[in-house]
């Protein structure tokens, strides 16, 4: 008991940070969309659990798909219109090689490295915002969370006084780092922050905007329905330069 006044006030204060510290949308004028029908996309992060569902429902749309993984042998699926190119999001020259050639990037990147303090999330979203500018690749889509910036506290109680403060503190405070540099590129970007995600089947239908989520009750959704949503932001305009929420 004697520790609880403390921890709660910390993780006020983290939640504040978070919320200073963080991206609000919209942070400036959205560039102008290239209008460019999208055919090849690259997948970071495709043997996650978000990135599993891009890199399905991405081949089922008909796409062809560049997927940059570490270790090949996790991927789910082979398939014809499937490239897979072996490698590390922190090794500039991998990213660059699989960048080539793309019409956008889908990131679903993330690692379970939570002690201690690292900037693998953010180096990484470094190297691939590089490679894009250099190869003219022009739309990005990363999966963030929310919880960050003006999201701050909207992943409800638990994970605001226990989960985030607790196990995610560094994590968070690299995601802040990552969303500011995508916000800082010169590429055609949309955040799209998904509540606590399931392995549940996609519904089809969930809520997406700025101030989706909850301050007492944790919001969730589906990676199926995350991909999903993620997916049509290559061919839709309405969030370009934003951080948009999403969850049931």
């Amino acid at each position: 008991m004697p520790l609880l006044v403390p921890f709660i006030v910390y993780s006020a204060a983290l939640t504040a940070g978070l919320a200073a510290a963080g991206l609000r949308s919209p942070v400036a004028i959205p560039p102008a969309p290239s209008r460019r029908a999208v055919a090849r996309v690259l997948i970071v992060g495709a043997t996650g659990g978000t990135g599993r569902r891009l890199l399905a429902q991405a081949l089922e749309r008909g796409l062809e798909v560049t997927a940059l993984v570490r270790n090949p042998a996790k991927l789910p699926l082979s398939h014809p219109r499937l490239r897979v190119i072996q490698g590390d999001v922190l090794d500039p020259d991998a990213v660059d090689k699989a960048a080539r050639g793309q019409d956008a990037v889908l990131s679903a990147l993330g690692h379970k490295r939570y002690y201690p303090p690292n900037r693998i999330v953010s180096e990484g979203t470094r190297n691939i915002l590089r490679a894009m500018e250099t190869h003219g690749v022009r739309r990005f889509v990363c999966e963030t969370s929310l919880g960050l910036g003006d999201s701050a506290g909207r992943l409800g109680l638990l994970f605001t006084f226990f989960v985030i403060p607790v196990v995610l503190p560094f994590y968070f405070w690299d995601k802040i780092r990552q969303e500011r540099l995508i916000a800082a590129s010169r590429v055609e970007w949309v955040i799209v922050r998904p509540g606590a995600l399931t392995n549940a089947a996609a519904r089809g239908a969930y809520r997406h905007g700025r101030r989706v989520g909850g301050f007492l009750w944790t919001p969730r959704i589906s990676r199926a329905d995350v991909a999903d949503f993620m997916l049509k932001q290559l061919g839709e305009d309405s969030w370009l330069g934003t951080a948009v929420g999403v969850c049931w």
